[in-house]
């Protein structure tokens, strides 16, 4: 039996910054493709599918808003990807209501 697809989000707020975490249940990434996922036009799609750009591009995004993204394998399976940005001062350092806060 094929194992179940599963896509895991979680937030959390902790040391002024929000962090979006994003987990799947699949294979990972592959150990020699994690350096290079993040350089502009790198990819594991053939050719004409695909410009290599998406994560470079999320990357300098988040870079330019004082964020973070990264990549990683859990050590449980699957991929984790973390965006993470500061909280903004016009917010008042207030979360969201409903939002999770970690002590």
């Amino acid at each position: 039996m094929a194992k179940a697809k599963r896509v895991q989000l979680v937030t959390f707020c902790d040391n002024g910054e929000v962090t979006l975490e994003v987990r799947d249940a699949g294979p990972g990434i592959a150990e020699g493709l994690l350096a290079n996922i993040f350089e502009p036009f790198f990819t594991t799609k053939p050719a004409g599918r695909g410009t290599g750009l998406g994560l470079s591009v999320s990357l300098e995004i988040m870079q330019q808003h004082g964020g973070r993204l990264t990549a990683e394998n859990h050590p449980d399976g699957g991929a984790r990807f973390q965006m993470t940005l500061p909280v903004s001062s016009e917010s008042g350092g207030q979360s969201l209501p409903g939002a999770a806060t970690t002590p």
